[in-house]
C-alpha cells in the first residue's frame, strides 16, 4: 500500500521553496510530442500553499500557472488554479501524491478540456517523479513524464 512507503511525502516541505522540473509529454500513440522545463516555487502558511510553475516547451511556447494548495490534516488535498475547472482533489499518503483535475488547454492548443491524473512519487533521494495521464472523453490523449527537484543555486 502507498502508506507504508517511504519516504514519507508532506507536500508542504518538498513543494516548498524553488525548484525546476524537467520532463517529456507523450501524445496518444506515445511518441514524444513535446520536451519541456518548469521553473517552480512553492510557500506555504500553514496548511496552505502557493505553487508558481513557468514553463518553456521545446516548441518554444511558454505558460504559468498558479496553484493554491490546502492539505487537511487527514492528507487530503485540494488546489485551485485559474486553467482548472472546480477543485483539483487528491491525497498524500506515504511516498505517494495523487491529484485529480479538469484543465482548459490554452487556446492555442485547441481549449480542450481533459481529465488529468497526477501521481507523485518521492524517491530516496529527494527526487519527486510526477507522472500524469490526461483523457478527453475517457480515452488517453496525453501522458506526461517529469522530474522535480530543488533547484541548485548554480542551475542555468
Amino acid at each position: 500500500t502507498y502508506a507504508a512507503s517511504a519516504p514519507a511525502f508532506d507536500i508542504r516541505e518538498r513543494l516548498s521553496g524553488r525548484m525546476v522540473s524537467e520532463g517529456i509529454i507523450f501524445g496518444p500513440t506515445g511518441r514524444m510530442s513535446q520536451r519541456f522545463v518548469a521553473e517552480m516555487n512553492g510557500t506555504w502558511n500553514g496548511a496552505t500553499g502557493r505553487l508558481t510553475e513557468a514553463f518553456r516547451y521545446s516548441n518554444g511556447t511558454e505558460q504559468r500557472r498558479e496553484w493554491t494548495l490546502r492539505i487537511g490534516n487527514d492528507g487530503q488535498i485540494t488546489a485551485t488554479a485559474p486553467d482548472i475547472l472546480g477543485e483539483a482533489r487528491g491525497w498524500q499518503s506515504g511516498a505517494t501524491v495523487q491529484l485529480r483535475y479538469r484543465l482548459r488547454l490554452p487556446e492555442s492548443a485547441g481549449g480542450h478540456v481533459l481529465n488529468v491524473v497526477d501521481w507523485l512519487y518521492l524517491t530516496e533521494d529527494g527526487a519527486i517523479l510526477n507522472k500524469s495521464e490526461m483523457r478527453k472523453f475517457g480515452i488517453k490523449v496525453a501522458e506526461l513524464v517529469a522530474t522535480m527537484r530543488p533547484a541548485s543555486a548554480d542551475a542555468h
